[in-house]
């Protein structure tokens, strides 16, 4: 349900406790805030991670292992110095 926050001289939110139950916001906890269209969105970290690896795993064939790929590419890297 949306609700109205006021904005502070110094630019400071307030986000409502309601909503920080929503979306299980702990006490300090961390927001990665982006414009989408004019809009300002504030999401949890975790989420925003996720939705990351969800985009990631579009272009990543299933049983492909990224880390040891870069692994792989690092030890050939350093074997041809």
């Amino acid at each position: 349900m949306p609700q109205t926050v006021s904005m502070a001289a110094n630019g400071r939110l307030v986000i409502p406790a309601s909503m920080r139950a929503e979306i299980g916001l702990q006490e300090g906890g961390d927001l990665v805030a982006r414009v989408e269209d004019g809009v300002v969105v504030l999401e949890p970290i975790g989420m925003a991670v996720r939705r990351a690896q969800s985009l990631v795993r579009r272009y990543v064939p299933a049983g492909t292992s990224l880390v040891e790929e870069v692994i792989a590419e690092r030890h050939q890297a350093a074997g041809d110095e």
